[in-house]
Parts: structure tokens; C-alpha cells; sequence
């Protein structure tokens, strides 16, 4: 590895060593500073978080082998979770912060009461933070290894007289750690990715388990930057090495014909076979987005806006995050896969073959290796590397935040051993959380291939939450059998799913159209068959979050409670703020889904547009282009103001 490319990989070292060691001592005071740094966050801070996590070192290896195997369209799969993160911005994001808890698990204990509270937040903390949580980090650590094995070559820079001795071990207890893409001999292959994943865990798990929240964002800001500035470098000379932009149609029509050329480019379904993949097309976007396993936030998200200063910081947090998401890192994203479509051309039906989509997976490292000079190659191996550790160390903060809050604390120390743990206590197990959920991580990765194959079934699985996830926050009668229901159900169903109908990309809006339907469906059921939530607890809710949409029975109860109380007395921040004042939760309901609306036609109208003037098909107008511009400019006074009024409603 050249000396330049060295020297950037450890200031980038250092610089999240010292990030940790810094936040060390505040977040080691409780869990308050280690998993929400002491509700002090800025929206744009909280935002760049969030889009840094997100910007995984997976992604952009997803989204080359879907713009490969299908096309730009395909890329709705990931654009339209950008209305899931509008909502979340204009709807979820203050209620969350408002809400005064510590993990989304906890809100069980908030929103609901009955017996069955405690053992739902339990599952809830085992479902999202070991089942979920493992497996999306796995899919991160696949990614990492394909990275590694190009850009770390161990075998070449270790002394044979160290590296050897690991080899033969590998070889003779025949271990393996990933497969070979480069030819590598498996063990080989296995001992240098064992190398690579221990030590970019281990840079990780040390910054984020020491310093908490606090130095996962101040990390996550550089990550963010060092991941967009690399990628504008490598999409530069991508586009370069093709020739520039204009002629990128015209080497992908001279390569596949101007009709598959066109149909690899098209923002929407080809036309040739529109009808074919219409319905599907208009499925899986039109459902994707709300039925999913964060369709409210729950997760990470939820824990950045929780980590904000203010509501509209919370909702400026989750406006950020959207257009870094969807609009900036996409068109940098799909001018490297459609360039390398050009660059590394791909033979007539190999799109069928097996392996395909992990092969053009691939490319988008191999792209880095061979187009990019000493230098900007370091830059964006630290870039990807970047992105892997704000990923990482995301997953490894929230994971641990259920262990030690919800099953630590609450589970064990509260009800089974009757004693309240010390804050100092908390924080050591929240660490010690934070090296199991590596090390689960690590046994899923082993058996993952593809990252498209196992983001199909994460989603397949999570699918059957979103439904009750958001309707606990619009609608008063959903009570803790709807949430147990719907999990059941996810659980039962989604193997069935998988067993009769596969794990084909083809059918995947079928399977979730199943599983959306049947969970809502037992979750709306079990609710209305089992008793409400009482009403104390309702209003209690209501007047700490004030949320909106059907709660009308339980706004007239929090008014009620309200005035009895004198209309200023105790309770959280938020019921003291809402005191006295008579709770009205239609109110604010046209307002919060126009501005999300009006924001989503300005996300994706520049997107489309955007991306259609800068990647235009062969033999395309550019009139509808610029009519998507002139759309998203037009709806940008109608959610502007509501975002920088900074509204509580």
C-alpha cells in the first residue's frame, strides 16, 4: 500500500481513537450520557449521524448489483424508504424525543399497561437488539470482508514466519471465514479476512464502547464527509474513464443495444415490459416504506432524535438525513454503477447465472483498485472503511442499549433480584453488551452470501412490524397483544414465506405483500379482541408525546386530568409543558402529512430530475426532467416554513 495511502488511513485511525478517549469520561457517568449524550445533539449533527450509519459499506455494493441485475429502477427499492424518513421528520421524530425514554423497547412501558408489558419490552429488546441488530451488522461485515481482501493483503505483508503457522491451523481444522473473490486459497483467504474483520472491529468496538453516543457522532460527522468526498473522487473518475456523462448513454447503448441501454438508465419500469413489472413495481414501493421494521424510527433513529436538544432539532435531524440519503450519496452512487456497466461489461444472460449479483457486487472495490491513483485510493478505502465503522459502531451503541436498559436493568435487576442497579454499573455492562453483539455478528456473517439475498429476508422479517409500529402513535386503541400479534405472526409467517415461495428477487413484492397483510391484520385483530390500554396510562401518553390522529377518547381524558391538576402541576417536561392546555390531536394532522408530502414531491422530484439531466437514457427528452425539477421547487414553500417554524404540533 503506497506511504500516502497509509498515512490517511491512520490520521483517520487516530482521529476515532481520540474521539472515544475524549467522550470517555462523560459517558461512563450513566447511561443518559453514554446512549443519548445528555439529550444535547443538534438536528444537523443528529442528521449526519444518522446518514453516515446508513451509509454503510454495504450499500454501495448493493446498489451496483442492483442497477446491474435490473436497472436504475430497481433503485426505488432504496429511495422510497426516503417517505418512511420524511414521516419519521414531521411526524415521529419529536414524539420519540418527548417521550423521555431511553430505547424504543422501553416505550412499551409508556405506551402500554398490563401484565404483559414487561415480557414484550423483553422480546422486543432480543428481537431488535440480537436477532435484527446481528444480522444487519453481518451484512455490513460481508461487505467489509470483500473490501479487506482487496485493499489488505496479509499474506503479502506479514512475515511468513507469523503468517504461516495461522494458514496451517486454518487449513488443517478446515475453518473458513467467507469465500475467496479473488482466487485466494481458502485459507488463505479465511486467515487474512480473520485479520481484517478483528482489527476493524476492534478500532470500532474501542472508540464507540468507550466514549458512547458522544464519539459515535463526532465520529460519524468525519465518516460522513471522508464517505462523500471519496465517492465524489471515484465517481469522477469513473465518469472520466468512460468518456464524461454525455457519452455514458451512448457507450451503454453500443454495448447492450439502445433498448437495454434504455431500460438500464429508466427511472421508472421499461417499457417494454411495463406491464409485467407494474404491479410489482407499485407494491413493493407502495408498502416497502411503511411496512418495515423501522417505520416509525425504531432503532438507531429513534435514539438520535431521543439525543436531541429540542423537537425541531429532532425533525431537522430527520430532514437532514433524508436528502443526504437519498438525493446526495444516490447520484454519486449511480454514476459509479452505471459507468462500470461500461467498464466491466456484463455477458448476455449472465444476469441469470448464479453468483451474479455478489460478482457486480464486487466490482464496485474492484473499480476502486484499478481507476484509482495512490492517494485518492486511500481516501476511499478510509471512505469505505468509514462508512463500514459508522455502521458499526451505530449497531454496537443501540445493541447495547437494550441489553443494558431493558434486560439488564429492568428485566433482572428491577423485577427478578428487586434492586436498582448504579449508573456506573449500567455503563460497564452496556459495554460488555457491546463485545457479545460483536462476536453474534461475526457467527451470522459466516453464513451470509449475498447482501442481496439477505437484505430480501430482513426485510421479508421485518415487514410484519411496521404496521403496529405506526399506527401506536396515531391510533389509541392498538394496545400490547396488537405489537405481541404482529410479531408472532412475522415470526411464523415469514418462514412459511420463505419455504413456498423462495427467496427469488421476482417474487419478493408477492411475500411481502403476504406478510404486510396477514401481521396488520392479527395486529388490528388482537387489539380490538383484548382488552384497551387503561386509561390512566393513555393519558399519561398523551400528554407527555400530544401526538396526533385518533386519540380523541384519550384527549378528552388528558384534558380532563389536566384541569383537575391545576393545569401546572408535575409530571415529565413534556406533560408540564401540555398542561392546561385542552389536547386537540386532529389538529396538527393536515399540517405534519402536507409538509411530508409537499417535502417527499421536492426529495424526489430533484432526484428524478436531477438524475435524469445528469443520466439520461438514449433517445430521451429532457423537458420531463426539468417538469420534475420545477415540481420539487414549487412544493418547497409548502414544507419550508413548517420545518423552520420549528411547530410542537
Amino acid at each position: 500500500m503506497p506511504f500516502l495511502d497509509v498515512l490517511i488511513l491512520v490520521a483517520f485511525v487516530l482521529y476515532g481513537l481520540v474521539s472515544g478517549l475524549r467522550a470517555r469520561r462523560t459517558a461512563s457517568r450513566s447511561l443518559q450520557e453514554y446512549f443519548l449524550a445528555g439529550r444535547s445533539l443538534r438536528g444537523w449533527q443528529a442528521g449526519s449521524s444518522m446518514a453516515a450509519t446508513q451509509f454503510a459499506a454495504d450499500t454501495p455494493l448493493l446498489v451496483t448489483g442492483l442497477v446491474a441485475t435490473a436497472g436504475v429502477y430497481a433503485l426505488w427499492r432504496l429511495w422510497i424508504y426516503g417517505l418512511a424518513f420524511l414521516f419519521f421528520a414531521f411526524l415521529f421524530a419529536a414524539w420519540w424525543r418527548r417521550a423521555g425514554v431511553l430505547t424504543d423497547a422501553e416505550l412499551t412501558q409508556v405506551r402500554y399497561s398490563g401484565s404483559g408489558v414487561l415480557p414484550l419490552r423483553i422480546v422486543k429488546a432480543l428481537y431488535y437488539g440480537t436477532v435484527i441488530n446481528c444480522v444487519v451488522l453481518a451484512m455490513v461485515l460481508v461487505a467489509a470482508v470483500r473490501i479487506a481482501e482487496v485493499f489488505l493483503p496479509w499474506h503479502l505483508w506479514l512475515p511468513q514466519a507469523l503468517y504461516a503457522p495461522l494458514a496451517d491451523g486454518a487449513r488443517a481444522g478446515g475453518w473458513r471465514l467467507g469465500e475467496s473473490i479473488t482466487g485466494l486459497a481458502p485459507e488463505v483467504a479465511s486467515v487474512n479476512n480473520a485479520i481484517s474483520i478483528g482489527l476493524i472491529l476492534a478500532f470500532t468496538a474501542l472508540y464507540s464502547i468507550t466514549g458512547g453516543l458522544r464519539a459515535v457522532v463526532r465520529t460519524d460527522v468525519v465518516q460522513l464527509a471522508l464517505a462523500l468526498v471519496g465517492t465524489a473522487a471515484y465517481a469522477l473518475f469513473v465518469v472520466d474513464a468512460v468518456g464524461g456523462l454525455d457519452a455514458l448513454g451512448g457507450r451503454l447503448a453500443d454495448l447492450y443495444g439502445a433498448a437495454e441501454a434504455q431500460r438500464l438508465m429508466s427511472f421508472g419500469p421499461p417499457q417494454q415490459d411495463a406491464g409485467a413489472v407494474l404491479l410489482p413495481f407499485l407494491v413493493l414501493i407502495g408498502m416497502q416504506w411503511m411496512f418495515q421494521m423501522n417505520a416509525d424510527g425504531t432503532g438507531y433513529l429513534a435514539q438520535r432524535a431521543m439525543a436531541c436538544r429540542s423537537d425541531a432539532d429532532a425533525r431537522s435531524a430527520g430532514v437532514v438525513f433524508a436528502w443526504l440519503q437519498i438525493f446526495l450519496r444516490s447520484l454519486l452512487w449511480l454514476a459509479i454503477a452505471l459507468g462500470l456497466l461500461v467498464l466491466y461489461p456484463v455477458a448476455p444472460g449472465a444476469a441469470q447465472e448464479p453468483g451474479f449479483a455478489a460478482a457486480r457486487e464486487m466490482l464496485f472495490v474492484t473499480g476502486i483498485q484499478d481507476l484509482l491513483p495512490p492517494g485518492l485510493r486511500g481516501l476511499m478505502l478510509v471512505g469505505l472503511l468509514a462508512a463500514l465503522a459508522s455502521t458499526v459502531d451505530t449497531h454496537l451503541n443501540w445493541g447495547a442499549s437494550y441489553w443494558s436498559r431493558d434486560l439488564y436493568d429492568a428485566a433482572l435487576c428491577r423485577r427478578l433480584l428487586q434492586r436498582a442497579p448504579g449508573e456506573r454499573e449500567l455503563v460497564l455492562v452496556a459495554r460488555l453488551s457491546g463485545v457479545l453483539i460483536l462476536g453474534l455478528a461475526v457467527a451470522v456473517m459466516t453464513q451470509l452470501g449475498s447482501i442481496q439475498t439477505a437484505w430480501f429476508i430482513s426485510l421479508l422479517f421485518g415487514a410484519g412490524m411496521g404496521g403496529v409500529l405506526v399506527l401506536r402513535w396515531l391510533w389509541e386503541r392498538i394496545n400490547l397483544w396488537g405489537e405481541l400479534a404482529a410479531m408472532a405472526s412475522s415470526l411464523v409467517t415469514a418462514p412459511v414465506l420463505l419455504v413456498t415461495l423462495g427467496t427469488d428477487p421476482q417474487g419478493e413484492w408477492l411475500r411481502l405483500a403476504i406478510m404486510a397483510l396477514v401481521t396488520t391484520a392479527a395486529a388490528i385483530a388482537a387489539s380490538l379482541a383484548t382488552p384497551a390500554t387503561d386509561d390512566a396510562t393513555l393519558a399519561a401518553f398523551y400528554l407527555r408525546v400530544r401526538p396526533i390522529g385518533w386519540w380523541r377518547r384519550t384527549a378528552r381524558l388528558a384534558g380532563q386530568a389536566s384541569a383537575a391538576a391545576g393545569g401546572g402541576g408535575g409530571g415529565t417536561p413534556a406533560a408540564q409543558g401540555a398542561a392546561g392546555e385542552t389536547p386537540a390531536p386532529a389538529t396538527g394532522m393536515a399540517r405534519a402529512l402536507g409538509a411530508t408530502l409537499a417535502a417527499a414531491l421536492s426529495l424526489f422530484g430533484l432526484l428524478v430530475g436531477v438524475g435524469w439531466l445528469l443520466f439520461p437514457a438514449p433517445g430521451s427528452a429532457a423537458w420531463p426532467a426539468w417538469a420534475c425539477v420545477g415540481v420539487a421547487l414549487a412544493a418547497a414553500p409548502a414544507w419550508l416554513p413548517y420545518l423552520l417554524r420549528g411547530r410542537t404540533d
